[in-house]
């Protein structure tokens, strides 16, 4: 059996179709140039595209009505606790933090949510929810019983104001298919508190590194704890299996944007952690820029999901530098752009590790925001299959073959609580700019590829 897995594994890295090629136009060429117009539009296809929050009539009454429920709800939650004022967007602009309205009702019939709240080292209060699966669930994709204990996951945010409720997409995925996984707001962010207690000012302002570096390291303890309302369906056995010698935990951390940073800092140092998943971008040794990378060391299995085009979406000749700090390109795209700043240095050091360019996708991909900023239709989609699959292989040691699959389903939330199955094909849904790449193990085997759609790397 485990060498017919291998040789699966084998025939799908060596059979995956080519999505450029030799005949492709060059850049300046009409045909290029028309192709990359096309790229530009469907980077704003989650909110113009098929199914997308304009073309979906159940997304704006759906929109009105939980920016509302939300709004009041935080005013409350503010009300009662006036000695931790959490001054930010977040908490006071209707509809911030409302994430994606499609999903309301999740909790009760998907799954179970339940609001935290914790102080972190220097006595700011954040908050933010936990999420597990329904007693006698069962795995919506496999229709597999799902049974306690879980493994953790815990998801940190991105920074310029981002919100935890932006991120529940990816806790609710989880949740269903077998995980504990929480979501929180930063000091500063959301709806945690903004000025500590006791020595000013830690953590002021919020957009720095070390805010989410300590504020990742102050989840883990909450998440680990006993005052984790669902800490007893969290599996605390040891792994005897680890994929990384020492650590023994069921736990992965995930974050976004200078969240990404954090956590490719944490899994460094951080023993309780045995997998990592950075969103736009994994950040590895003396990365540096706003990544930050200095001092981090590849240790835990690593997938990187990361995007063509950072808060704005430019054309081709501007995507010299990075997506966050665009440049002059007039030869085109950089195919090793993306494999730069963290998965070369996961390869390099040995350790497993994927890298996952979704097409057309930005910075904006991770985030559910309304009606603003771009990101693609299907970019959140195609990684949360990824991020699903990476942590079925890493925390529960499914098999690796899943993750070189060339066609997913993807369950999507089309209001009043209804959920639909999407398709998608890898090959269409990957960069043709920027290269994909893994090299992990699978049994005793390393199965690697570093240009998974053949774009030059």
């Amino acid at each position: 059996m485990r060498r017919l897995v291998l040789a699966a594994l084998t025939v799908l890295a060596l059979a995956t179709p080519a999505a450029a090629s030799a005949a492709d136009p060059a850049p300046g060429d009409p045909a290029y140039t028309a192709r990359d117009a096309q790229n530009v539009a469907d980077a704003y296809g989650r909110i113009t595209g098929p199914g997308g929050q304009l073309q979906n009539p159940a997304y704006l009454p759906a929109l009105v009505e939980q920016t509302n429920a939300r709004y009041v709800d935080q005013l409350l939650t503010q009300a009662a606790s006036p000695d931790h004022p959490a001054i930010t967007p977040g908490n006071l602009v209707p509809g911030w933090n409302v994430g994606n309205p499609l999903r309301a009702g999740w909790s009760g019939t998907r799954g179970l949510a339940k609001a935290v709240s914790f102080t972190n080292r220097y006595g700011a209060l954040l908050r933010g929810h936990v999420y597990r699966p329904l007693p006698g669930a069962t795995d919506p994709y496999t229709g597999d019983r799902l049974r306690p204990p879980y493994p953790g996951v815990v998801i940190t945010e991105g920074s310029v104001q981002g919100s935890e409720q932006m991120y529940a997409w990816l806790a609710q995925d989880l949740a269903e298919r077998g995980y504990v996984t929480m979501t929180y707001d930063v000091q500063g962010q959301g709806t945690s508190e903004t000025l500590p207690h006791g020595e000013c000012c830690p953590g002021v302002p919020s957009q720095q590194l070390d805010n989410f570096t300590t504020g990742t390291e102050d989840a883990l303890d909450f998440f680990t704890s006993r005052a984790n309302p669902f800490r007893r369906f969290f599996d605390r056995s040891p792994d005897p299996s680890p994929f990384t010698p020492g650590r023994t935990t069921r736990i992965a951390i995930v974050g976004h944007s200078l969240g990404a940073a954090a956590v490719s800092k944490v899994q460094g140092t951080d023993d309780r952690v045995a997998a990592v998943v950075a969103l736009d971008k994994l950040a590895g040794p003396g990365s540096g820029g706003a990544l930050d990378g200095t001092g981090n060391v590849p240790t835990v299995p690593a997938l990187a999901v990361q995007s063509e085009y950072g808060f704005t979406v430019s054309p081709w000749f501007l995507s010299g530098g990075s997506s966050l700090a665009p440049q002059p390109s007039p030869d085109g795209p950089d195919p090793r752009r993306e494999r730069a700043t963290g998965y070369d240095a996961w390869r390099a050091a040995g350790v497993d590790s994927m890298l996952v360019v979704p097409r057309a996708s930005t910075h904006l991909e991770y985030t559910d925001i309304p009606l603003v900023l771009p990101a693609s239709r299907y970019g959140q989609d195609l990684t949360s299959v990824y991020v699903q699959r990476w942590l079925g292989h890493y925390l529960k040691h499914e098999p690796a073959g899943p993750l070189l699959a060339t066609s997913f389903r993807y369950l999507e939330p089309v209001g009043n609580g209804v959920w639909k199955p999407v398709r998608l094909e890898r090959d269409d849904h990957l960069s043709f700019y920027y290269c994909s790449a893994y090299g992990f193990h699978a049994g005793d085997r390393l199965v690697s590829s570093g240009d998974i759609t053949r774009v030059g790397c």
